[in-house]
């Protein structure tokens, strides 16, 4: 089992939020290209417990989720078996920004050209030379791991997390014969600057302010939500879900080949 240990980070000039945010990716990239050592969690807005675990087990290891005095309006679960990866703790989901069921299988192309455009790389919000910061992506992840990375520069360069999602997930726009001009010249504009991340996929999608998922263009990893009296919305993939007895359920629907998105608010 792997060492853990606990940083916490401060900017010199009090940053906070997605400033503070944009520092710590900085130095999360530059650390884990130098030492032998994996963030799974480096974040001013969300907290992630991961880990080589069976569903069972990670209450137990993690004693904060069963910790009354931790709330959170939101969370993403994911649990799954190593399939196209040997199990390891790095490659464990959930990612930093993404749940993911289902396959990329575009994967090798999109690092590819990932890696090609790195010299075009430029932004005004991530602060220094981006060279240090490279590869963007590792080569040596996973299709979950690849897709989390490059959502996480787009977040971080500007683009807000739907934006982003859509610009590597979009909808089949080319011959949608009913679909907006505006959405259609959405999708025509981002085609020319990322190509389709595509595959049976749904990948839900959180920043710690707003939770949500989008299915492949083809739909082919269904989803479904529920959403109860109460207010509590709860989606799942492929579902095999039970809810407890004591939720009342107000609306059932599936997710189409668009994007969801839920505000989460704190009280």
């Amino acid at each position: 089992m792997p060492k853990f240990e606990q940083v916490f980070l401060a900017g010199n000039k009090d940053e906070s939020g997605i400033a503070l945010d944009r520092l710590a990716f900085c130095l999360r990239k530059r650390a884990e290209h130098s030492l032998d050592l994996y963030f799974p969690s480096l974040s001013s807005q969300t907290i992630v417990y991961k880990g080589m675990l069976t569903t069972g087990q990670l209450e137990e290891f993690f004693p904060d989720l069963s910790d009354v005095r931790v709330v959170s309006p939101l969370a993403l679960v994911h649990s799954r078996f190593s399939t196209n990866t040997f199990p390891s703790w790095p490659l464990a989901h959930p990612y930093r920004f993404i749940a993911h069921n289902g396959e990329i299988n575009t994967v090798k192309g999109n690092r590819n050209w990932m890696r090609a455009r790195e010299s075009l790389l430029a932004s005004e919000l991530i602060p220094g030379d981006l060279s240090r910061l490279f590869p963007i992506v590792e080569m040596s992840g996973s299709d979950s791991a690849s897709f989390d990375e490059v959502l996480e520069l787009l977040y971080l360069g500007g683009r807000s997390l739907p934006h982003s999602v859509l610009m590597m997930i979009p909808e089949a726009w080319e011959n949608h014969t009913t679909m907006s001009q505006n959405r259609r010249d959405f999708y025509a504009f981002h085609a020319s600057l990322m190509e389709t991340w595509d595959g049976q996929a749904c990948v839900t999608f959180t920043d710690g302010h707003q939770v949500g998922a989008v299915l492949d263009r083809n739909g082919l990893r269904p989803s479904r939500f529920w959403v109860t009296d109460d207010g509590l919305v709860v989606l799942a993939s492929e579902v095999v879900l039970h809810l407890k007895s004591v939720f009342s359920i107000s609306l059932l629907k599936r997710l189409f080949v668009r994007v969801a998105c839920s505000q989460a608010r704190c009280s």
